[in-house]
């Protein structure tokens, strides 16, 4: 592979900011030094002026493929991604056909190897019936196992008692969960159907998928992940009471339970439902400010361990149906970084803070092998932003295959100049070398 040296950066990484130069050869970082690097590379970038950061990890992407392309597709959803300096992901199983067999998960990785400017790896879905391919997943080189405890697109819910204790006494593997309490989501729904038919407004769907739904199944996981000593990651928490499942007291490496918090939870509240609508529509539901506020403190005292996206892409077409037949999601995963680095601007969390939960933080949670960090022998996943150069999200500059964005019309102060993934120059300066394809992730499960 060719070699790069990007110069003169103010490197912010692990809660350290300095400059140095930092020198990537065969797809690793092969030297970092705050005296200067004069070797000669392929590849000179400078950087004067610029925040040299990892490469985001985002635990929870929905990409559609294979058998929703006409929402989003592998190529299209992981070029966004890296346009937005997002360099590996981890995709759902709700696809048509399911992740729910090894022979379909490993189409799935056969077609990212094939299309993927972004590294990536790819969740094995439970069902009610499959533990036995449950067991069969192998913990080097998949991220984890998924279970919708909660239904949500694709109809994948899990809510047989004895799957649930046998997925969670059987597998070492994390456990990932998507929680919301089907009994009290159905319950509510019968309430606003009843009161309105078909025509029940956005703003109900934080009252349908209410904070109850939410806690009785995070509670649910939670005490099954403590009776068999699972590992358990709860995705997506959207409530202030779910806040006291998770403790801010030990190291990530000794957590047994560690929880997600999205971007569009920390920056939407049930508001927003009288402007963006069906936009931001998501399960589980986008909630009150007294929620938001919450999260936003469970995130800045360690109580929440990453931050993600759950892109989940739809049509705009189909986002316009009345309520039952909105879809749930919102694409996300091109501006997440620079979201959550506008936050930071405007005093919400530190920019250290920022790269801990989006780049260090994941790597950690999942034992992703020498990714995640700025450092010697780490695969070159990097990131270089210009803090002092706004960008306005628009319809001409979103690459989602849907074409549409809940913030359309945001500001940012910063932009991504360059995104190099394992060690490839993928995007810089709004153009992209596609000659390279992402690396499938390992573990060190």
């Amino acid at each position: 592979m060719s070699s790069i040296l990007i110069k003169n950066g103010l490197l912010i990484n692990e809660g350290k900011e300095f400059y140095a130069d930092l020198y990537i050869e065969n797809g690793l970082i092969f030297e970092i030094s705050t005296s200067g690097i004069s070797k000669s590379a392929d590849t000179i970038l400078e950087a004067e002026g610029k925040w040299v950061i990892p490469g985001v990890i985002d635990d929870q992407v929905h990409f559609r493929e294979p058998g929703l392309t006409h929402k989003a597709e592998i190529y299209t959803e992981a070029k966004a991604a890296v346009a937005g300096g997002t360099t590996s992901y981890m995709e759902m199983p709700n696809t048509n056909p399911q992740s729910t067999t090894q022979e379909e998960l490993a189409k799935k990785y056969v077609r990212a190897s094939q299309c993927s400017m972004a590294n990536y790896s790819f969740f094995m879905g439970g069902t009610n019936d499959n533990i036995e391919e449950v067991l069969k997943t192998n913990p080097r080189d998949v991220c984890g196992i998924k279970l919708f405890m909660g239904s949500s697109t694709g109809n994948m819910l899990v809510d047989n008692e004895q799957t649930l204790r046998g997925i969670f006494s059987k597998t070492p593997m994390l456990i990932a969960t998507h929680c919301e309490d089907e009994e009290t989501v159905r319950r509510n729904t019968t309430k606003f159907v009843e009161k309105y038919g078909e025509d029940i407004p956005m703003s109900a769907h934080p009252v349908i998928r209410d904070e109850e739904a939410c806690y009785l199944s995070s509670k649910l996981a939670s005490d099954l992940a403590k009776e068999y000593d699972a590992r358990l990651h709860i995705l997506h928490i959207s409530t202030a009471k779910e806040v006291e499942m998770f403790t801010n007291r030990i190291p990530m490496e000794e957590k047994r339970i560690t929880a997600e918090v999205c971007v569009h939870h920390l920056s939407f509240n049930d508001t927003y439902y009288a402007t963006k609508g069906s936009q931001i529509k998501c399960n589980p539901a986008i909630k009150s400010e007294q929620d938001q506020l919450a999260l936003w403190d469970a995130l800045n005292d360690d109580h929440f361990d990453i931050i993600a996206t759950d892109h989940a892409p739809h049509t705009w077409d189909e986002k316009q149906n009345k309520y039952a037949k909105a879809p749930s999601g919102l694409p996300l995963v091109q501006h997440s970084l620079q979201l959550m680095l506008q936050h930071a601007k405007d005093g919400k969390i530190s920019v250290p803070r920022v790269i801990e939960k989006m780049c260090h933080a994941p790597a950690e949670l999942f034992h992703i092998e020498k990714r995640g960090f700025l450092r010697e022998g780490y695969h070159a996943d990097i990131v270089i932003l210009d803090p002092k150069a706004d960008y306005t999200v628009s319809k001409n500059n979103l690459l989602y295959k849907c074409g549409w964005s809940p913030i359309e019309g945001t500001r940012f102060n910063t932009s991504i100049d360059s995104t190099i993934v394992s060690g490839h120059l993928a995007f810089h300066q709004d153009k992209f070398d596609e000659s390279k394809i992402g690396s499938r992730l390992l573990f060190n499960q």
